[in-house]
């Protein structure tokens, strides 16, 4: 679907995935993300989620490679999304895309609140702060704080336990 839609422009026909799905695997894999890959695959939507990487291949210039082929995002924040440096990466590479190319970030919170990701608090916090104990570069920890925000701050679907 990605390379055949008559509608799209020039660099979005080039594209090879439909949906890029960003998520914290011990969050969702098994549940929620997995019943949304499988239903976006059930109406032809090509998506890349990580099971894609071929092994031997090295990790992150694979996932940037499929998130420079994507048209649109869909990121999966949960309790622990922020505690994974490669969805930290993952999100403020999907925002350069927003920000350069004009692509579509659908923001999922996954039995989160969406104000503790713009505040980074609760678990967003303690995030960080085990990032900070690790060393990681301020300014890279920084880059990432608002790529939370800005992405906590567009439009999205909240679903809680009950839905």
């Amino acid at each position: 679907m990605a390379s055949s839609s008559s509608s799209a422009t020039s660099s979005q026909s080039l594209k090879k995935y439909d949906v890029f799905i960003s998520f914290r695997g011990e969050d969702t894999r098994l549940n929620f993300t997995s019943h949304l890959h499988e239903a976006l695959r059930s109406k032809q939507i090509y998506t890349y989620i990580d099971y894609r990487l071929e092994k031997g291949d090295e990790v992150w210039p694979s996932l940037e490679k499929a998130i420079e082929d994507s048209i649109m995002f869909l990121v999966i924040f949960s309790e622990n999304y922020a505690s994974s440096t490669w969805c930290l990466k993952e999100l403020a590479k999907i925002l350069e895309c927003f920000k350069n190319e004009g692509h579509l970030v659908m923001p999922v919170f996954y039995r989160v609140d969406p104000s503790h990701i713009r505040k980074q608090s609760g678990s967003y916090q303690k995030a960080f702060e085990q990032h900070e104990h690790k060393g990681i570069d301020k300014q890279q920890l920084q880059n990432w704080r608002e790529a939370l925000t800005h992405a906590a701050n567009l439009s999205g679907w909240h679903c809680g336990v009950d839905r």
